[in-house]
């Protein structure tokens, strides 16, 4: 029997040494949110509204577990005391709904 050893997708060391902004970036560009995003956006009229930013929220979701945010409650309330943290996640400044 053979065995495969998959290569990893980067260095751990590296991905430590980025600021918190290219890490998510490098974190997130190996997955694929196409799929993600396909299944939670908006199919019908009804419902949430239209305009609510489901790309940042599936960001954010990762970043949660990235960053090892313990609840989404957690996670909304430093979405909305952290600008910085607000505009790496993918949201504007205005007053997007989290």
């Amino acid at each position: 029997m053979t065995s495969i050893r998959q290569g990893s997708l980067f260095d751990l060391q590296e991905l430590f040494e980025l600021e918190p902004t290219q890490r998510y970036e490098a974190i997130i560009s190996a997955i694929d949110l196409d799929l993600i995003f396909r299944e939670v956006n908006k199919k019908s009229r009804l419902g949430v509204p239209v305009e609510l930013n489901y790309a940042a929220m599936i960001i954010s979701m990762c970043v949660r577990i990235i960053e090892s945010i313990p609840t989404i409650k957690n996670l909304i309330k430093r979405l909305n005391q952290d600008f910085l943290f607000k505009l790496e996640c993918g949201f504007s400044l205005r007053q997007d709904a989290i």
